[in-house]
């Protein structure tokens, strides 16, 4: 058993050494050619939870059966707990934030409507001005029309109804004061 222990642990410190050290080189050299294997599942199965599991197992079985007892029915049991405890901790407290704390500054179209913006270039009855919108930490100027074919000035407030052929339908923003 001591062998399958050695190689977990070997395993996931070359593993470590390649993903840290190498990871980026490769990646930039090879182009994203093996792009194919990555998994796209639940958060859980990503391979710093995996690999962490693996090595977890290798190093704890380790020192289970060196400092604790030498009997298998016990050390791999107990290994199996301490690498799961430990790839649960993982997944909680490094990759569980890590892809939280992500963040995008793409949008489609479709994420615009609703969203209130400002006309920068007036929008004429039957014809096209310019809006910036807020979205996703930004701002965004997009092409504009009149929902209602009325004419908008600059510095007007107005919220997005639609988007048509990549040109935002926009409509004033009615502020009811009470």
């Amino acid at each position: 058993m001591d062998e399958l222990y050695w190689g977990c642990l070997i395993f996931g410190i070359i593993f470590a050494f390649l993903s840290v050290i190498i990871g980026d080189l490769l990646s930039d050299a090879l182009d994203g050619m093996f792009e194919f294997l990555s998994i796209d599942g639940p958060d859980y199965i990503k391979p710093m939870v995996i690999v962490g599991f693996i090595t977890t197992f290798g190093g704890s079985g380790i020192l289970l059966t060196e400092y604790v007892t030498s009997i298998a029915l016990i050390v791999i049991p107990l290994a199996l707990i301490v690498a799961f405890v430990t790839s649960v901790l993982i997944y909680l407290f490094y990759v569980k934030p890590m892809n939280n704390a992500e963040v995008s500054t793409g949008f489609t179209y479709q994420d615009l409507i609703g969203k209130i913006g400002e006309v920068s270039i007036p929008l004429p009855e039957d014809g096209y001005g310019e809006v910036t919108v807020n979205i996703g930490g930004g701002n965004t100027n997009q092409i504009a029309k009149s929902f209602e074919h009325h004419s908008i000035p600059s510095g007007e407030k107005v919220v997005v109804i639609d988007v048509k052929e990549s040109v935002l339908l926009v409509s004033k923003l009615n502020e009811f004061k009470e």
